[in-house]
Parts: C-alpha cells; structure tokens; sequence
C-alpha cells in the first residue's frame, strides 16, 4: 500500500505515527527507503522514495516529560527545563531503536513542553469549536479568564499534551450546558457567560441580540 501510494504521488509526506510500535518487517523497509532512497514493491518493482518527505513520531520518553515539567508552571526556567527533557527523551531512543536506524534519520526533533500561554489559546479554540457547534441553537458560551485558568491547573497533563484540555471542555462545559439545554434552559437567543463559582464552573445567561460564528 505503502510502496503504490508513493509510486502515484512521488511528492508526498508519509506519516509513521507511534513508530516505537511498528513490526520489525517496517524497520527493514525504512532502512531500505532511508539508505538507498527506494523500496521494493511485491512485484519486485523498485519505487523511488527520494522526492518523499517521512515523518515519524514517537511517545518515548512521555512520562518522563511529565516528571520533568515543573507543576503549577512554576519558575524553573523552561530551557533548562527542555534541555533536560530533550537528553531524558533522546536517550529513550537509542534504548530502544537500534543505531542503525538512528543513524539514517536526518532530524529528531522534541518538541517544548506546553506552556500556560498555549493551553489557554488551546482552550478558546476549542470554546469557539463549540460555539460554532451551537449557533445553530442560538447559543454562545464565554468563559472568563477564572474559568480557563481553573481548566488548566486542575487538567493539564504534560505527558498528554493538549488532549486532556478537550476532554476537560467536554467534561465541565459540553456535558453540563447538554443538559441544561435538555431541561428547557436557555430558550431564547443568549449568550451564556460561564464563571467559576465554589471552585465549579456556572453557566450564567445573559441576553444578546444577534450571535455570529466565530472563525
């Protein structure tokens, strides 16, 4: 599949995602492509990879990260902080890729952990996701600056990117303003502010005269 695809579109980037958990037989093929610039197909064709971009990524060292980082984004700094993930990460991959391998790749990078900055970008794209969800219902949500701080200290995982911020909207935004919405809550057009109240996210209404999608 691999080898047709490339042979059709020579121009491409092929994406091996988790390539810690690829077969052997893959690693072969990848030394074959990385070495020689071709693979041969079962038909004994040889394709030519040399106008192929191949990008691999890998969970290693992920746990690692998330003992590294420091907790409530705390002022060690985060160079020293990346420097120190960047050797613990790198050393993970030639514990568990042969050199070989390593060899023939042309760049590894690792990636800088999140910042507080980021995941709060992070959050209002996802509100504004969920925001072009309900207009069709005549709904907006706002969240307060208390509200995506609180999302953020008390979900964010380093090891998980930003996965955990997505399932933390779902979680205290999403599945809550379902319900309401369910129970006849928010009838009419509103824009429905969301604050934080007894360490808990609130929906408070408030009434707006036209709502447009946010791009």
């Amino acid at each position: 599949q691999l080898t047709e695809t490339v042979r059709r579109r020579p121009y491409s980037v092929v994406l091996f995602d988790e390539i810690e958990k690829a077969h052997p037989d893959v690693f072969n093929a990848l030394l074959q492509v990385l070495d020689e610039g071709v693979l041969t197909d079962n038909f004994g064709r040889k394709v030519d990879f040399k106008n192929t971009v191949l990008i691999m990524t890998s969970n290693l060292g992920t746990r690692l990260t998330e003992k590294t980082t420091p907790l409530g984004f705390q002022k060690n700094t985060w160079e020293d902080t990346y420097r120190t993930i960047r050797e613990n990460v790198l050393g993970e991959l030639k514990k568990t890729f042969n050199p070989e391998f390593l060899n023939r790749v042309d760049e590894t990078v690792v990636f800088h952990p999140l910042k507080k900055e980021h995941l709060s970008k992070i959050v209002v794209l996802l509100v504004n996701e969920l925001n072009r969800q309900l207009l069709d219902q005549d709904l907006a949500v706002d969240l307060n600056d208390e509200v995506i701080d609180w999302l953020i200290s008390n979900n964010y995982q380093p090891a998980y990117g930003a996965r955990p911020m997505r399932r933390a909207i779902q979680r205290y935004i999403e599945d809550p303003l379902s319900e309401e919405i369910l129970k006849g809550r928010f009838k009419n057009t509103k824009k429905i502010r969301v604050v934080l109240e007894k360490d808990s996210p609130v929906f408070i209404e408030e009434e707006v005269e036209e709502l447009v999608s946010t791009s």
